[in-house]
C-alpha cells in the first residue's frame, strides 16, 4: 500500500533527517539501564492553531519529543511526500539497507487505518449538491382536442442528478455536473441544444425539492417554485463525448444558505482496490452516500448522452448507483474526488461507472477557463497535435517496496498527419515510442495512451509542449523541439 503522507502524516524530510539525528544522538547516550534509546514511533498528536500538524516522537526509554510541520510543504518544492520518501531518506540518513519497507513502517510510524470512513464522508459532504436542469417541454393528451386524437400540452420538466462543488472564489462558485443532468431530449428550447433553460442546486442537508406553483408564465408553462435552500446557477459549458458540465452560483447567495459549504480536493489519482465512496440524489429521494471499491482503473463504455452514442473513458467501481447518482462525486478514503458518476449496468448493481479525475477536472477547468476567456458558455476544446499512436506490451507492474502496482504499456507512433505539430515542429515518425509529454518544462510520464489526451485538457494557448521519445531503440531517449501553442491550434471536444 503507497501510504499518500496527505492526512494522517504530512512528514517531510529535513524533520525525518532531524527525527533521525535526535535518535541517533539517544543512542550514543547511556540510560539508567545503559541500553541505547531509539526510536519506537512517529505519531501525529495534534494541531496548532496556524494550521501546523503536531507530531510526538517515542522512544524506546519512555521518553518523547515533538516538532510541527507545516502541511504540504518541504520547504522546497512544496510537495507532500509519501511514506517510501521517508523509506528511502532513512536509508540514506543510516546506511541502512537491509531493512525493508514494512519493517520501516512497523518500526517508526504509527500508521492506523480508521474502522470506518465518516470522517472522510463528513468533509467530502460539504462539497456534494443536488442539481435541477429545468426546460420547457410538450406533452400529448389523448382527449380534448376537437373531441378526438392527441392534443400538444406545453408544460415543464426538470432533470436531476447530483454535482460537486470544484472552484470557490468570493464572487463565484463553479459546480461539476453530468452534461446529461443538464440536456433533455425533451426540451424545447430556443437555445436549440435542448440545454435546460434555468438550474438550481441544494446544499447537502436540504430537504426541498421543486414545487409547481399552479401558476403559468406568460408563455403559459407552469412556474416551479424551487424554495429558499436553493440557489440559482447558470451555465457556462459542456461536453457530450466527455458527459461533463459546470454550473456557476453566485458564492455570496450559496455561503447565505449554507456557510459551511467547501471546494472539493481533487485526488492525484487512484488505483484498483482502493476505497470508492459515492455520493448522490438517487431517485430524487435526497442526497445518499454509499460504499465500495474500484474494480477496473480504465474500461470505455458506449453511452448515449445527445442522441449519439460514443465511447466513454471509465473507472468502474463496486459502489452502487442508482438513477439521479449522475453528476455526483466518487471519493477516496481520505476525501478526495477520484471521478463523476454516470452510468451503471442494469442487470448489476455491483457494476457501475465514473469518469476518471483526470478527465473531470481537466474537462471543467478547461470550460471554466473558456467561459472566462470568452464571456460565454462554451465547451471543451483539445489541441490537435496530428499524431496516431498504438499500444503493445500491456503488463501489470507491481512494486513491493510501496505494495502497489498498475498498468503499463508501450505507446507506439503509428501515423503522423501531413503538414500538422507532430510532422513539422515535433518530427515525429512512425515507430517512434513516447515515453513523457513536456508542459512548460514540467515532465508528465506516458504510462498509458489515454494520458495524453487527459493531459491536453490542460493545457492553453501560449503553452509550451514537446514529447519525449525513443527511435529505433538505439539513440536513448530523445526530445523534440518545443512548439508554443497557437489559439487556432484548439479545436472543439463535441
Amino acid at each position: 500500500m503507497d501510504i499518500k503522507m496527505k492526512r494522517t502524516y504530512r512528514v517531510v524530510l529535513v524533520l525525518l533527517a532531524l527525527v533521525l539525528a535526535l535518535s541517533l544522538a539517544f543512542a550514543g547516550c547511556s540510560s539508567q539501564n545503559d541500553a541505547a534509546a531509539y526510536v519506537v514511533s512517529i505519531a501525529q498528536t495534534g494541531e496548532t492553531e496556524s494550521g501546523e500538524s503536531e507530531f510526538t516522537v517515542t522512544y524506546s526509554d519512555g521518553t518523547t519529543s515533538t516538532f510541527t510541520v507545516k502541511n504540504g510543504q518541504n520547504g522546497e518544492d512544496g510537495q507532500d511526500v509519501t511514506a517510501a520518501d521517508l523509506y528511502e531518506e532513512y536509508k540514506k540518513q543510516t546506511g541502512d539497507e537491509s531493512i525493508t519497507y514494512a519493517e520501516f513502517l512497523e518500526k517508526y510510524l504509527d500508521i492506523t487505518v480508521p474502522s470506518d470512513n465518516s470522517a472522510a464522508i463528513a468533509s467530502i459532504l460539504r462539497s456534494a449538491v443536488r442539481v435541477y436542469s429545468e426546460y420547457r417541454t410538450t406533452e400529448y393528451s389523448s382527449s380534448g382536442w376537437g373531441g378526438a386524437g392527441v392534443r400538444p400540452v406545453d408544460t415543464v420538466g426538470y432533470s436531476m442528478g447530483g454535482g460537486v462543488i470544484c472552484e470557490m472564489n468570493d464572487t463565484y462558485t463553479y459546480i461539476i455536473t453530468n452534461y446529461h443532468v443538464v440536456y433533455s431530449t425533451d426540451a424545447n428550447e430556443d437555445n436549440g441544444s435542448n440545454i435546460g433553460r434555468s438550474f438550481h442546486i441544494y446544499p447537502y442537508g436540504s430537504s426541498e425539492t421543486p414545487v409547481n406553483t399552479g401558476t403559468q408564465d406568460e408563455d403559459g408553462y407552469d412556474i416551479l417554485d424551487y424554495g429558499s435552500s436553493a440557489v440559482e446557477c447558470e451555465y457556462i459549458g459542456g461536453s457530450a463525448s466527455l458527459d461533463i458540465a459546470v454550473l456557476r452560483a453566485s458564492t455570496e447567495e450559496l455561503l447565505a444558505v449554507n456557510d459551511s459549504v467547501a471546494e472539493v480536493t481533487y485526488a492525484d489519482g487512484y488505483t484498483v482496490g482502493e476505497t470508492a465512496i459515492a455520493v448522490g440524489n438517487p431517485e430524487g429521494e435526497g442526497m445518499s452516500v454509499t460504499e465500495g471499491i474500484v474494480s477496473v482503473d480504465s474500461e470505455y463504455i458506449n453511452l448515449s448522452t445527445d442522441g449519439t452514442t460514443r465511447s466513454h473513458r471509465s473507472m468502474r467501481i463496486d459502489a452502487a448507483l442508482y438513477e439521479g447518482n449522475s453528476g455526483g462525486g466518487v471519493f477516496n478514503e481520505d476525501g478526495e474526488l477520484i471521478g463523476i458518476a454516470n452510468a451503471g449496468d442494469g442487470t448489476d448493481q455491483n457494476i457501475n461507472y465514473a469518469i476518471p479525475v483526470s478527465v473531470a477536472r481537466g474537462a471543467a477547468e478547461n470550460i471554466i477557463a473558456g467561459y472566462e476567456a470568452n464571456g460565454e458558455a462554451t465547451g471543451v476544446t483539445r489541441p490537435t497535435l496530428g499524431v496516431t499512436v498504438s499500444i503493445s506490451n500491456s503488463k501489470y507492474v507491481y512494486d513491493s517496496q510501496t505494495s502497489s502496482g498498475k498498468i503499463t504499456e508501450t505507446v507506439t507512433v503509428s501515423e503522423v498527419t501531413e503538414n500538422s505539430i507532430a510532422a513539422g515542429t515535433f518530427a515525429l515518425q512512425a515507430g517512434d515510442v513516447l515515453t513523457a509529454f513536456v508542459i512548460n518544462d514540467t515532465e508528465y510520464q506516458i504510462d498509458r495512451s489515454f494520458e495524453v489526451n487527459d493531459l491536453l485538457l490542460t493545457v492553453r494557448a501560449g503553452d509550451k509542449i514537446a514529447f519525449k521519445y525513443e527511435r529505433d531503440g538505439t539513440d536513448g531517449v530523445q526530445t523534440t523541439a518545443q512548439y508554443t501553442l497557437l489559439a487556432s491550434d484548439f479545436s472543439a471536444v463535441a
